[in-house]
């Protein structure tokens, strides 16, 4: 959660100097993503509109506190007097707030309040975004590409299109004590299913460090590469082991195929989880759940124990470093932004991710590899539910529960919020 800074008591003093003591320490501030107005007792409306309406552009939380009990006997200072004063005030004045209240005997709601604060500090994160997209519209997909002005207009986020050639030209630049550094990290660190050949192996590396050096060079918090019909087609080489690479060294959030959105679903899940999310895609529904994988990675830290990898060959590519992790599993969040008929929307769903059954995917050499993989029960909807509404076949997950903080932040950014 951001730091919180205190600005002092505000009272009803006709020369408001409370108030006006109050402001300038917030305008002291050099950043500041949301502003709490905690109200104690009864207060005059307007000596909180003194304060604040200097930041009106920023969202606020207006909390009421409670009173307490004296024996069986309630004391109050009519704090909800205040809070109900002040609500319609600040709906009338057209600020953007949420409105929490303690109930006298109970914990206070720090959670909502907390997820409201993070959800006003993953929309100032987002407005500084970049995202590095290696090539456009791999395998001419559609739900993957992103609406240039609303993407920056509305969410914030600077996507900067870059052609492979630059990756390529990067491996000239590479040190080769950084490849030899990063051969002997993936050998210490993953464990090989089966005999791979140390070509392979550096190959992978090299492309990571080329991409790394641009990834450092923009500034990027996220990284789509061209796939299919990119590094597969044109470089021979799957990405699994280069994605994997790029978020260990540089902390990017990943997604194959360009899919802008999905980087960009990842960056919010971040911001509001604190968790280096991943992408899945659906490959199965059944009755009361859905099978989710990925056909090539994941993230170093959603394996259970070391990352596994295995040499597979699949179609024409027989040069495939497959990660055949084990994933972990528990209670996800999962969640996929799309833009449809001039709006955002995000699709959300929680519930218990568990060990899938045993399967493979079609297409690779006998004895198929299992892919990195969950079964998902849903517990806020059914299956069929689900279904009416999957916005994509690329899907994000978070461990825990995050609706609070989505449903705030969607609030925030105009976005349809689909739960």
């Amino acid at each position: 959660m951001p730091e919180a800074v205190d600005c002092g008591l505000v009272i009803d003093d006709p020369a408001y100097e409370y108030a006006d003591t109050a402001v300038e320490k917030l305008k002291a501030l050099t950043e500041m993503d949301c502003l709490i107005v905690c109200v104690a007792g009864w207060v005059p409306t307007h000596a909180v509109i003194r304060v604040t309406d200097p930041f009106r552009h920023i969202p606020m939380v207006l909390w009421g506190l409670a009173g307490w009990y004296n024996g069986t006997r309630l004391v109050t200072t009519a704090d909800q007097a205040g809070t109900t004063a002040i609500r319609p005030t600040f709906e009338g004045l057209h600020y953007e707030f949420t409105y929490i209240y303690s109930i006298v005997g109970k914990p206070l709601p720090i959670d909502k309040v907390a997820a409201y604060v993070t959800a006003c500090h993953a929309r100032a994160n987002l407005r500084y975004a970049r995202v590095g997209s290696m090539g456009y519209r791999d395998m001419l997909l559609y739900g993957t590409q992103f609406e240039g002005f609303s993407m920056r207009g509305q969410l914030g986020v600077e996507v900067e299109p870059f052609e492979m050639l630059e990756m390529v030209r990067n491996l000239e630049k590479i040190s080769e004590e950084d490849v030899k550094a990063g051969i002997e990290y993936v050998k210490n660190n993953w464990e090989f299913m089966k005999p791979c050949d140390d070509s392979v192996i550096e190959k992978g590396v090299r492309y990571a460090l080329a991409l790394k050096m641009k990834i450092e060079e923009r500034g990027w918090e996220a990284i789509t590469l061209i796939d299919v019909d990119g590094m597969k087609k044109l470089e021979g080489f799957p990405p699994a082991m280069v994605f994997i690479l790029l978020t260990k060294w540089t902390g990017v959030v990943t997604t194959p195929e360009n899919d802008v959105t999905g980087c960009v679903t990842e960056l919010i899940m971040k911001y509001l989880s604190g968790q280096t999310v991943h992408y899945m895609e659906y490959y199965e529904f059944f009755e009361n759940s859905m099978l989710i994988g990925v056909p090539d990675y994941v993230p170093e830290n959603v394996t259970e124990g070391k990352v596994k990898v295995s040499p597979e060959a699949f179609g024409l590519l027989n040069q495939s470093l497959l990660d055949v992790s084990t994933v972990k599993t528990g209670y996800v969040t999962c969640a996929r932004l799309y833009y449809l008929d001039g709006k955002y929307h995000m699709h959300v769903y929680t519930g218990e991710a568990k060990c899938p059954p045993d399967w493979n995917e079609f297409g690779w050499d006998e004895p198929a590899p299992h892919l990195c993989s969950l079964e998902v029960f849903p517990d806020s909807c059914t299956v069929e539910e689900f279904a009416e509404h999957v916005a994509c076949q690329h899907v994000i997950v978070a461990y825990g529960n995050f609706i609070p903080e989505l449903k705030a932040f969607c609030k925030l950014m105009d976005i349809d919020f689909i739960y």
